[in-house]
């Protein structure tokens, strides 16, 4: 008789990763930026040194820059009145557009959220605008506005307000109103369109929720419906703010900044002073303000105001395993 003894199974031995996968695809990464950073960096991040360059140049623009002045062209801007005004109507469009542009988009995506009769061609409508160019909008409006036959003329007429519509891109005191006017035509169907998605991401059992607990309409979008749509409205304030700063195309070909400078912007006057006065110096220096002014608000804004919407979205490579 032959006895066998069993011996206890040797415990199974992890899998060995090879060194080729724990090591990263380095060389497939670099190959997938590269792209993008090489455009990045032509595109952007050398306009910016060479503007922060030629800012320290008082120069035409022909030829190689050689008289340095440093920060002459700073401490200029310093006590430029057209520079201080430029500010003072970059931060009234602001104002508008955080106080009347943003509340009235979502007051429209709400009642747009409701079971209406043809709201998808209420919503094409609406964010009709927002595909056309800003220079297209401008030419269009410079035809609405035109004081023979603009149709702010015949519509001022009608209502029995004279020729009020003539006025408005010619009057220094409402320029920047009619200006408001256009911004808002064009760009409130987008923010519109931000609002009702982020609204219809919300659960609907919550809304149920609070109705069986006797909730109102009004106290259901004050304690529901506004807090969950937190994220999205900081979200089109930032773009709101940063495209006001940037803003050239329209007022250009709307006004010129006329009349009598009245309705220039920081990127006009930048665009005045480099390309009619040859102070491309100066205006460089105005681009870098434009760029510190973009670049200051986006990092208060995201360290103060989107840190919470933020948190946890952001990860890294080495927290993976």
């Amino acid at each position: 008789m032959v006895i066998i003894e069993r011996r206890p199974a040797a415990p199974a031995r992890p899998p060995v990763r090879s060194r080729s996968r724990r090591r990263r695809p380095w060389p497939t990464i670099v190959l997938f930026l590269a792209p993008a950073l090489l455009l990045f960096g032509l595109l952007v991040l050398a306009p910016i040194v060479v503007a922060g360059y030629a800012s320290l140049f008082t120069w035409n623009g022909f030829g190689v820059p050689t008289q340095f002045v440093g920060l002459e062209n700073f401490r200029r801007l310093l006590t430029d009145e057209i520079f201080a005004g430029d500010l003072r109507r970059t931060l009234l469009l602001v104002t508008l557009s955080i106080g009347i542009q943003l509340p009235f988009s979502l007051v429209l995506a709400m009642l747009l959220n409701q079971p209406l009769r043809g709201r998808r061609a209420y919503r094409l409508v609406f964010f009709a605008p927002y595909v056309l160019s800003e220079v297209v909008t401008a030419v269009l409006f410079t035809m609405i506005f035109s004081p023979n036959q603009g149709l702010a003329n015949h519509i001022t007429r009608l209502i029995g307000l004279g020729d009020l519509g003539a006025t408005w891109l010619a009057d220094p005191d409402t320029v920047m109103y009619s200006l408001f006017l256009v911004i808002s035509w064009k760009y409130f169907g987008f923010h519109t369109l931000l609002y009702l998605a982020a609204r219809q991401s919300i659960p609907p059992e919550l809304h149920d929720a609070a109705a069986t607990d006797g909730a109102g309409p009004w106290r259901a979008f004050r304690h529901i419906t506004l807090p969950l749509l937190g994220p999205t409205i900081r979200i089109s304030v930032f773009l709101s703010v940063l495209g006001t700063v940037q803003l050239f195309d329209m007022v250009w070909v709307l006004t010129g900044g006329g009349p009598i400078r009245s309705s220039e912007t920081l990127a006009v006057t930048m665009f005045q002073e480099g390309f009619k006065r040859f102070h491309v110096g100066y205006a460089s220096a105005i681009s870098m303000a434009i760029f510190l002014i973009s670049l200051f608000f986006g990092l208060l804004y995201q360290r103060f105001v989107l840190r919470r919407d933020l948190e946890g979205a952001v990860t890294t490579m080495g927290d993976r395993r």
